[in-house]
């Protein structure tokens, strides 16, 4: 396999293309909050936490290198869809058109919520990736090694993403107890999510290496 597939494979290309879908619907459901019984969550909670899932499946198969590339290109295809939505809701509306303020309300969201996303995007999923390499390359874990680094690694970067988003995003508009619970559940609950997933993780893991069949350079 030369250098150009090697890079551009299609399984590498098909989990990025399902991160950066995981990212934008995330994204767009981010804002609504749900309560459940004592707890706050984000309506993102119900698919953010694959995009570290695949993370992770990117990290363990190509490299630290790879997942950044992946990493960066969700930041500016959502990015892109971001501006495409508000450049949407600029132009002016037809005469039948009836619907703007609920399209405001939907996808119009602040410019505060928007950086405060980005931030904690870039900052989770990086740290995520470099958690799981790092603990790779020192090869920690003992038997169950990919199974405790998938999970030590979503630990730090659902936490890292909570602590920076949450604040950001909802400081002044949410009580500060609010909060603390979303920061707390959603951490906790991503990484339940993880630990739930993990059979399928480390499956998807080994089967994409088979497909690679060893022609994989890790950077």
């Amino acid at each position: 396999m030369n250098k150009e597939n090697n890079r551009f494979s299609l399984p590498y290309l098909l989990l990025t293309v399902s991160f950066v879908v995981c990212l934008i619907v995330a994204n767009l459901t981010e804002i609504k909050t749900v309560d459940l019984g004592w707890f706050t969550i984000t309506a993102g909670v119900i698919v953010f936490p694959i995009s570290y899932i695949i993370n992770d499946c990117v990290v363990e198969v190509y490299g630290l290198a790879k997942a950044r590339l992946m990493i960066w290109i969700g930041f500016f295809m959502s990015l892109a869809v971001a501006l495409m939505l508000q450049v949407a809701i600029w132009l002016p509306g037809g005469a039948d058109w009836a619907d703007q303020d609920s399209m405001v309300a939907v996808y119009g969201a602040v410019p505060r919520i928007m950086f405060a996303s980005f931030t904690a995007f870039l900052s989770g999923s990086m740290i995520n990736a470099w958690v799981m390499s790092r603990m790779k390359s020192r090869r920690e874990g003992g038997a169950g090694a990919l199974g405790v680094r998938a999970i030590v690694s979503t630990i730090w970067g659902e936490g890292a993403d909570s602590l920076i988003f949450f604040p950001i995003a909802f400081g002044g508009v949410l009580p500060i107890s609010t909060i603390v619970s979303l920061i707390v559940t959603q951490t906790l609950l991503k990484t339940a999510y993880e630990v739930i997933i993990l059979p399928v993780t480390i499956w998807v893991i080994r089967y994409i290496k088979r497909l690679e069949n060893g022609n994989i350079t890790q950077s």
